[in-house]
């Protein structure tokens, strides 16, 4: 009854707060107490945030959902229009437009503002009051700073807002991941009236033509289709659990990633892992620097409205990165987790749909946005080092899995309905032929001490990887035969190389990796690891290199080569060419389509030690490197929380060859055609005209 009560005389207090702040807000254009030059920016803000608390009173009274889809669109144009491409140029949103209006260092506190209130309308359609008015509170301490235009103030606000309620923001994002009880998004997926395009305006999220489209596309496929691609996703992740040896009985939940759009799929997916004593949870995509936002799309998301806005906003949390702050961060993940070690217990693992097909983006690097400086950069490191130790403590790695599948979007082309078919088809292949195909190629590839990469014309890759030694080749394996599990859709054998003896140069005209686009990216090897890197995106050699750094080595002085692998997947290969959307292929599928390459961790991270077997019955031994093997003795210094994949197009490829002990070779993949006997069969798609 204590208990009770005070939850009670909490939520009055926190209705008391919220209303002063609305009627706080809604004064600001007559108050007019800042210096005139930020008067816009204040009332536009207000504005949105007025707007932000009408949708959290319709959402807590039901009427949110009774809307008719010209208020729905209204409301989207109301909550998004800052950042769409076409006033992104004049918009308080964009860094450059706010220190044009109010000098470098104002309008980069501004900006991050103004990108930071998007909290309020998330939580506005979670119905989280109490969220809600901590940003509008932060709003309106800010602007109490600018009454005097005391920046160093305003700054100290949003330091400490951050801060101050670090153990709020990591309690949502645990919660949302590992429990699934009253989840607001399941009630979405699983009750909303499918055949009315207006559900998808009940997440929050912007709408738009590829959510749209999506969702009515799949409403005019056949019930049997949904389900096989509903099927194909969950089985997947249950093979995964079977192929590592890990008992999924013993597991409760699975976390959902999925764009909306995909909801007939995914209700269907909902079924199937209920059938295997999974309940689901699932939250939405992050909304705040805290939380990543801008980074991969996770959780329930749907496609960026305006990738330069995310851009511009990607390094946000500079505002209060500091060692107190993560320290601060680090001790409140630890006592979140630790009052809920029970649900993390049972966490099985996430199960992720990925859309692609959007037009490569290149960003423009803007100075007046804000940037992690140099002790920050290390500071984002040793932070992602120690967040992960702390979730594999409570949820190791060895006893969960997890499982990814991707499928195109409208943005695609007109031909979209023919790509979304042969995706469907990719991602169903028989995994048994491809299994037997590739391990013609690891009985060529096993007992080879290192494997030479060339590439041709304008490639000039020349790369030796260094493969592990078998001391009992008749019981091990250094590569993985890897069929559609985890990784749908199948095609690849892969290891984890050694580093020492591991040297060269690797180079792609042109890759898209996390929704950037590289062109000419190269990186070059000594003993494994990074020692140089570069693009050609930019002009300046050294906006070209922060580039890279930030978003390939994510913030690392180097990397080492985690994975090397040879994709096999020559039909999602000729796919690509056949509807010449190369550039537009997620990584998922593209690391399939030739040999790749990551930098940062293996595939094996905090697993290294689980007992793993190919079909033939082989232990794969190379589940660790040099790097890795630190982790008995300096866990944290042991990972680097990141595994980007490279990959080399067949038209770019020279050569892949074997080299073994006695200095024989034998030609793996020559001029772009596989040559190993059985294996042969992978060329029949390359062929094609």
């Amino acid at each position: 009854m204590a208990d009770q009560a005070w939850r009670t005389q909490d939520e009055v207090l926190t209705k008391e707060r919220y209303t002063l702040m609305v009627d706080r807000i809604g004064r600001i254009p007559t108050d007019r107490l800042v210096p005139e030059k930020y008067q816009d920016y204040f009332e536009k803000g207000a504005a949105y945030l007025l707007k932000t608390t009408e949708i959290f009173e319709k959402q807590t009274d039901g009427r949110l959902a009774q809307r008719s889809m010209e208020e729905c669109r209204a409301d989207q144009e109301a909550l998004y229009r800052h950042i769409d491409p076409a006033h992104y140029d004049t918009s308080y949103a964009n860094p450059s437009f706010a220190a044009a209006a109010f000098g470098a260092e104002t309008g980069r506190l501004l900006t991050f503002l103004c990108s930071e209130m998007e909290n309020c309308a998330a939580y506005a359609f979670l119905g989280r009051q109490e969220e809600l008015t901590l940003f509008l509170e932060l709003f309106v301490q800010v602007y109490n700073s600018m009454e005097e235009d005391d920046l160093k103030e305003a700054r100290e606000t949003v330091y400490w807002f951050f801060h101050d309620y670090s153990e709020i923001f990591v309690e949502n994002q645990i919660h949302d991941m590992i429990c699934p009880k009253d989840n607001f998004f399941a009630d979405i997926l699983m009750n909303a009236d499918l055949d009315d395009p207006r559900y998808l305006y009940l997440y929050g999220l912007p709408v738009g033509e590829n959510e749209l489209r999506v969702a009515e596309f799949l409403k005019g496929l056949p019930e049997e289709e949904i389900r096989s691609m509903a099927d194909t996703y969950t089985e997947g992740y249950r093979r995964g659990f079977e192929a590592a040896g890990i008992d999924l009985s013993q597991k409760r939940t699975v976390e959902l990633d999925f764009p909306i759009g995909f909801e007939r799929m995914m209700r269907i997916a909902v079924q199937n892992f209920s059938e295997m004593g999974l309940k689901v949870t699932m939250s939405r995509e992050a909304a705040s620097s805290f939380a990543n936002k801008g980074a991969r799309k996770r959780a329930v998301y749907s496609t960026s409205v305006n990738h330069q806005y995310d851009f511009d906003h990607r390094e946000d949390m500079a505002f209060y990165l500091d060692k107190a702050f993560v320290e601060r961060r680090l001790e409140v993940y630890r006592t979140v987790f630790e009052q809920h070690k029970e649900e993390a217990r049972m966490y099985a693992g996430p199960a992720v749909v990925e859309v692609f097909g959007e037009a490569p983006f290149s960003p423009e690097a803007k100075e007046e946005a804000v940037q992690y400086d140099e002790e920050q950069q290390k500071l984002r490191v040793y932070q992602a080092s120690e967040l992960g130790l702390i979730t594999y403590t409570y949820i190791p790695g060895d006893e969960r899995s997890f499982t990814i599948i991707s499928y195109p979007m409208p943005e695609i082309g007109n031909k979209f309905p023919e790509i979304f078919a042969e995706t469907v088809r990719v991602n169903t292949l028989d995994y048994r032929k491809y299994q037997a195909m590739q391990q013609c190629l690891i009985d060529v590839l096993d007992g080879a001490k290192e494997v030479r990469i060339v590439g041709s014309g304008d490639n000039h890759t020349d790369l030796t990887v260094a493969i592990w030694p078998l001391r009992d080749p008749a019981h091990e394996t250094a590569f993985e035969n890897c069929v559609a599990d985890v990784n749908i859709p199948v095609g690849e054998v892969f290891t984890s190389p050694v580093l020492a003896g591991t040297n060269g140069v690797l180079h792609v005209t042109g890759v898209f990796l996390e929704g950037l686009y590289y062109r000419d990216l190269e990186l070059t090897f000594r003993d494994g690891m990074v020692i140089s890197y570069t693009c050609s995106n930019y002009e300046s050699g050294e906006e070209n290199r922060r580039y890279v750094r930030d978003n390939v080595l994510m913030h690392h002085e180097t990397l080492p080569m985690g994975e090397f692998a040879i994709g096999t997947n020559t039909t999602a290969y000729r796919m690509a060419k056949r509807y010449r959307i190369e550039e537009r292929m997620p990584i998922l599928i593209a690391e399939k389509t030739g040999p790749h390459f990551a930098v940062g961790d293996t595939c094996y991270s905090h697993e290294e030690d689980v007992v793993r077997k190919n079909p033939d019955g082989k232990r794969i031994v190379a589940t660790e490197n040099e790097f890795s093997a630190r982790r008995k003795e300096e866990p944290a210094k042991a990972y680097c929380n990141c595994h980007t994949d490279i990959t080399i197009p067949y038209e770019e490829l020279g050569r892949i060859t074997a080299v073994y002990p006695d200095g024989s070779t034998v030609d793996i993949i020559r001029d772009g055609l596989f040559l190993v006997p059985g294996a042969q069969d992978l060329n029949a798609p390359l062929c094609e005209e």
